[in-house]
């Protein structure tokens, strides 16, 4: 063949090379202004690598939306820094939870989201997640936690949540009611709301209890709905006031009960907040008339943030609080559009947002990244 041929072949290479090239670029540009991810201004040299921060959360409860939302955040936020997130529920089985915590030990994570983990065992196993060399942060997990060199402890705001919810109460039934606690022991978190109901009764000493009951399971809210059904058999219309509600896995179930039952005198003060939750708090009639929340979406997120400031090399602290907010039916109500976890924001200032250790370069990362 000619030396024409082969020029001309030769360029045609050349031609599509660049081509290519260029369509790369372009491709690349929309996401960096066709800046390579080494060459990202003050983003931490560890993300700036080929290889990709590989984080795994763990979570001890689920099958509730609160669970389902915390998951979603947790992997919005970490795959909008170029991370990969892998999740888990172990729906309650304790087992099943420390089983997935040693498995994942093994594997190549960087670092661990640990949620709901609350006996001395999740301990041990975060100490061994350490000594490996893995950045671990938890959420509303055991308090002795703290011992462990270099974990963040975070929760919400478990006091706020509980007086947000029992000031409420205390100041719709005038200081004197007989209510019904909807509550389970062992948990961190249900812990230190318990220690705000007991300050509660002790300063409304018109404030009475009447019953007292709860577990914690993968159908809590089935559970609790045949519980409050037979509690109310036995207690006729006027014997009880209203509801204290520490898990919104409890409320749900108990306005359920409420509701079947027609015995919506009773009215129902909560914690947490979802979807489901939002639901039937607008529902005709409910009894559902406050909540006590974080957004989960957002603690989600948050853990994440701290989990990369950690991997950064960055300090971050030992414990953090997310901020709570009180939820009415009335102001849900007001609303023209039915209220949902996305659109709550139009009725809660300031719901589901925080810059809470949001640094700069993640900022950068998530531009980066930005599809």
């Amino acid at each position: 063949m000619s030396k024409n041929f082969w020029r001309s072949t030769f360029v045609s290479a050349i031609a599509a090379t660049l081509l290519l090239t260029g369509c790369a670029s372009g491709g690349e540009s929309k996401q960096t202004n066709g800046k390579a991810l080494s060459s990202l201004e003050g983003v931490p040299a560890r993300f700036t690598k080929d290889d990709q921060v590989k984080i795994k959360v763990i979570r001890k409860i689920g099958g509730d939306d609160h669970t389902a939302q915390f998951l979603a955040g947790a992997k919005q936020e970490g795959e909008s820094l170029g991370f990969k997130v892998d999740v888990f529920t172990a729906n309650g089985d304790t087992a099943k939870f420390h089983d997935a915590i040693n498995q994942a030990l093994q594997q190549d994570y960087d670092g661990f989201v640990i949620s709901h983990g609350d006996d001395a065992a999740t301990v041990e196993d975060v100490k061994k997640l350490t000594e490996a060399g893995k950045s671990v942060v938890t959420f509303d997990s055991n308090a002795d936690l703290a011992q462990v060199n270099g974990v963040t402890l975070t929760s919400q705001d478990d006091e706020a949540l509980a007086k947000l919810a029992l000031d409420q109460l205390v100041k719709d039934q005038k200081g004197k009611a007989n209510i019904v606690y909807l509550w389970v022991d062992g948990f961190p978190p249900m812990v230190r709301r318990n220690k705000v109901y007991q300050d509660t009764l002790k300063a409304n000493p018109e404030i009475k209890e009447v019953e007292r009951f709860g577990v914690a399971a993968a159908d809590t809210s089935t559970q609790t709905q045949n519980a409050v059904a037979a509690m109310l058999n036995k207690h006729k219309k006027g014997e009880i006031d209203a509801i204290f509600a520490t898990w919104d896995a409890f409320a749900i179930g108990a306005a359920r009960a409420i509701k079947e039952a027609g015995r919506d005198e009773i009215k129902i003060y909560g914690i947490d907040v979802s979807n489901a939750d939002l639901q039937e708090i607008q529902g005709k009639e409910s009894s559902w008339k406050y909540t006590a929340a974080v957004d989960p979406k957002l603690i989600g997120a948050v853990n994440i943030r701290l989990l990369a400031k950690k991997l950064a090399g960055e300090e971050t602290p030992q414990t953090y609080d997310l901020e709570a907010s009180l939820v009415s039916q009335e102001q849900l109500q007001k609303s023209k559009e039915p209220v949902n976890m996305v659109n709550l924001s139009n009725i809660i200032d300031g719901w589901g947002k925080s810059d809470a250790f949001e640094e700069v370069w993640m900022k950068t990362l998530k531009e980066h990244y930005k599809k």
